[in-house]
C-alpha cells in the first residue's frame, strides 16, 4: 500500500517509522518531511495546505491512503476536499473533516459541544470585540489565575494564563485586537482548574473506539515548568496517576460522551482525538480538544504500541475498529527534546547538527530539521526529540539524556528534568 502522511515535524516521522514496522508490504511518502523520515520514506516538497497540489501527488504516487499529522490541514477541510472529488474520493483520509476538526479548530465550539454532552470542562464564555464590557464585567467573577484562551488556532501560542487582573485585562484587549490575528478575533475566559495535565489519546472510525497510550508532556521551557509556553519540551508515557481507576472514569465520563456526541451531532469522525485533561483531585477534566496526535506526545506513543498501526487505520477506514485489539507494551517511554537557543523567542537556524549516527538504545525522531548541502540542520524551534523505552522510567531517562548528550549544534537547550516529578511519585 502506499502512504502519505502530511507533516514535517516529529509527530510525522514517529508515524512514519511506526508504519515501517507494518508487517504488510508498505511504500510510505511523506509532504514535505525532513532528514529524519527521508530515512525511512520518501519526502515530497508539497505544502499540506496547498490541496491541490496535494491531489497532484496523491494521484501521481497511487497513494491509497493519507494520514494527516498536523491540525492546519483539518481545520481547513482537506477531507471534505478529498470527499467532494471524484478523482479522490475513494482515497482514505485520517482525519476528521472541518465540521469534526471544529473540536480543535474553535474553543468556543468545543466548549459549548462539552456543555451539550455534559462533558466535565471549566466554566467559560466567550467575548468578541463588541462586548469588551461583558468580558471585563465576567473576569472580575473569576479567582486568579485567569485564563484567556484564542478561538481559532494560533500556533500553540493563544492561551495565557495570567496571577494579575489589570494584566488579563490588557492581554484580553490586545487579542480582541488582532494580537493573534483572527484567530483572536473571539476569545475564551474560562475558570482556572488547579490540578495536574495529562494527555489522553484515541483512535475512532466514528462508529468505535480504541484508547491509546496516555502521555504527559512538558510544555515550560524551563527546568521546574517556568518560563514560557513551547510546543513541548518532553513526554513521558505512561502517566502513573493515570490509575485505572481514573482511566475508568475518564472512558466514562469523557471518551464515550464524546464519541457518541460526534454520533448524534451528524459528525462521520474517523481519526485520533486528543484529550487535553486535567486530573483534578482525582477527577477529569477536559482542557481542551485536538483533533490529531500530540507532538511530541505522539514519538512516546507509537513506540508503546505493539500492534501493527496499518491494521488500526485500515479498521478506521472501513468502519470496522471494533473487530481490532490494540496490544500496549508495559515498558515506559520518554523523549527528550532537544531545542534551538532563544526558543520558543527568536532563534536562528541553518546551524548543522552533528552525532546524529552515534544514538543507541534510543530514536532521533526529526521535528524541526532541513537539508543543506546534503546533510541535516536546524529548521526550527524544536529540532530532535530523543526517545527511549526501559523497563521504568529511569531507565527510559537514562537512554535518553546519555543519548541527547551526543548530538550537537549551535545554541542546543534541552530541560534536564523531563519526568523527574514523575519519578519521585513512582
Amino acid at each position: 500500500m502506499n502512504i502519505l502522511i502530511l507533516g514535517s515535524g516529529g509527530r510525522e516521522h514517529a508515524m512514519a517509522w511506526k508504519l515501517s514496522r507494518s508487517k504488510k508490504p508498505v511504500k510510505i511518502f511523506v509532504a514535505p518531511g525532513n532528514p529524519g523520515t527521508g530515512e525511512i520514506a520518501v519526502n515530497l516538497p508539497i505544502d499540506p495546505l496547498n490541496f491541490e497540489t496535494v491531489k497532484s501527488a496523491v494521484l501521481s504516487e497511487a497513494i491509497e491512503m493519507v494520514i494527516v499529522g498536523p491540525e492546519a490541514p483539518l481545520v481547513e477541510g482537506i477531507r471534505d476536499y478529498f470527499e467532494a472529488d471524484p478523482a479522490l474520493r475513494q482515497i482514505t483520509v485520517i482525519g476528521p473533516n472541518r465540521k469534526g476538526a471544529m473540536l480543535e479548530g474553535s474553543k468556543d465550539f468545543a466548549k459549548a459541544f462539552m456543555m451539550r454532552h455534559n462533558i466535565p470542562t471549566a466554566a467559560y464564555e466567550s467575548f468578541t470585540a463588541d462586548r469588551i464590557d461583558e468580558a471585563e464585567k465576567f473576569l472580575k467573577t473569576l479567582k486568579p489565575p485567569y485564563v484567556l484562551k484564542a478561538d481559532g488556532l494560533a500556533a500553540g501560542k493563544g492561551v495565557l494564563i495570567l496571577n494579575d487582573y489589570s494584566e488579563a485585562l490588557c492581554e484580553l484587549k490586545a487579542m480582541l485586537a488582532g494580537r493573534f490575528g483572527s484567530a483572536g478575533e473571539k476569545v475564551v475566559i474560562e475558570e482556572y482548574l488547579n490540578g495536574i495535565e495529562l494527555s489522553v489519546f484515541v483512535i475512532t472510525d466514528g462508529l468505535s473506539y480504541k484508547i491509546l497510550p496516555e502521555a504527559k508532556d512538558y510544555k515550560r521551557i524551563g527546568e521546574g515548568d517556568r518560563g514560557k509556553n513551547t510546543g513541548g519540551m518532553g513526554a513521558v508515557s505512561p502517566v502513573p496517576f493515570a490509575t485505572p481507576a481514573f482511566m475508568s472514569k475518564v472512558e466514562k465520563k469523557i471518551i464515550v460522551p464524546t464519541v457518541e456526541g460526534l454520533k448524534a451531532e451528524g459528525m462521520d469522525y474517523r481519526g485520533f482525538i486528543f484529550f487535553g485533561l486535567m486530573n483534578v483531585d482525582g477527577e477529569p477534566w477536559v482542557i481542551e480538544y485536538n483533533a490529531r496526535m500530540g507532538d511530541p506526545e505522539c514519538e512516546v506513543v507509537m513506540p508503546r504500541i505493539e500492534s501493527d498501526i496499518l491494521d488500526l487505520f485500515t479498521a478506521v477506514a472501513e468502519h470496522r475498529l471494533s473487530e481490532q485489539s490494540v496490544v500496549i507494551s508495559d515498558k515506559t517511554a520518554v523523549t527528550v527534546m532537544l531545542v534551538s537557543g532563544g526558543y520558543p523567542d527568536e532563534y536562528k537556524k541553518g546551524f548543522p547538527i552533528t552525532g546524529l549516527e552515534t544514538v543507541t538504545d534510543s530514536i532521533a525522531f526529526h521535528a524541526g530539521t532541513r537539508y543543506s548541502e546534503g546533510r541535516p540542520v536546524t529548521g526550527g524551534g524544536r529540532v530532535i526529540a530523543v526517545t527511549s523505552t526501559g523497563k521504568d522510567i529511569g531507565e527510559a531517562l537514562e537512554k535518553s539524556y546519555r543519548n541527547a548528550s551526543l548530538i550537537h549544534f549551535e545554541g542546543v537547550y534541552l530541560r534536564r528534568d523531563i519526568g523527574y516529578d514523575l519519578r519521585i511519585k513512582a
